[in-house]
């Protein structure tokens, strides 16, 4: 999630958005490429997540409205806190502050996304996706209680990380670092790729509840969805198992 001009988002890897600091899921110097994982039935939530968050995204952009959508559907933690606009928990998700920040988020759901999917299934999967996307914004508002609306998917598809790291660890993660002027594509365990994120994620986090440094970056709430994502896969395991 990021917080500028009075605006906190949600996203995927560090960019400009044209409206101030984004701060996305990345984090770590790989942008991953594609996993290899072959999907057991198409993703169909997954795209139309994807279909859902592009047509809302154009939508704001093209109709001149996109400050008045974020104030009356973003989710301020204050009001959430307060038992008022709990719709907005749901709403907030399909809210992009631009280009880069729909595109990564995007891209790490469509990475990610199919293979949970798969997993648990069409209809459990839109589910989880926001109930983990709604425990991402209440851990926020918790740690926040601010007024300042809060958008994006990022909450969500930390869950969707989370979940995927505890169900395909050693699945190979390929992903281009760049050094200087060289691109290299490397494959990484998602354990190592994922662990190492949600790492940056907790010391980030850490820092800024100790410094009070207002970064425009929700950390918490990618915080609370991974971990979301991550207990419910397990206890989802565990009682398939038996």
């Amino acid at each position: 999630m990021w917080r500028s001009s009075g605006v906190l988002i949600s996203c995927v890897t560090s960019c400009s958005a044209g409206r101030g600091k984004v701060g996305f899921l990345g984090g770590i110097p790989l942008f991953p490429i594609r996993d290899e994982n072959p999907r057991k039935r198409i993703p169909v939530v997954t795209i139309s997540l994807i279909f859902l968050n592009v047509t809302v995204f154009l939508y704001s952009v093209l109709s001149g409205r996109f400050d008045q959508l974020i104030g009356e559907y973003g989710v301020r933690p204050a009001e959430l806190l307060a038992g008022h606009g709990v719709h907005k928990v749901f709403t907030s998700m399909f809210l992009h502050g631009g280009v880069l920040h729909i595109l990564f988020n995007m891209w790490y759901l469509w990475i990610f996304g199919d293979n949970v999917e798969g997993f648990f299934g069409h209809e459990r999967y839109l589910l989880l996706y926001l109930g983990w996307g709604a425990t991402a914004a209440l851990i926020h508002s918790i740690l926040d209680r601010s007024m300042i609306p809060a958008i994006g998917a990022s909450g969500a598809i930390s869950g969707v990380l989370g979940a995927y790291m505890v169900l395909y660890p050693w699945a190979k993660v390929y992903s281009a670092i760049v050094l200087l002027y060289f691109v290299r594509i490397v494959a990484v365990p998602a354990v190592l790729f994922l662990g190492s994120w949600f790492l940056l994620q907790a010391i980030s986090a850490s820092l800024t509840w100790m410094t009070g440094a207002a970064t425009g970056v929700a950390y918490w709430a990618h915080i609370g969805g991974f971990l979301a994502g991550a207990v419910t896969t397990l206890v989802a395991r565990r009682f398939r198992r038996e």
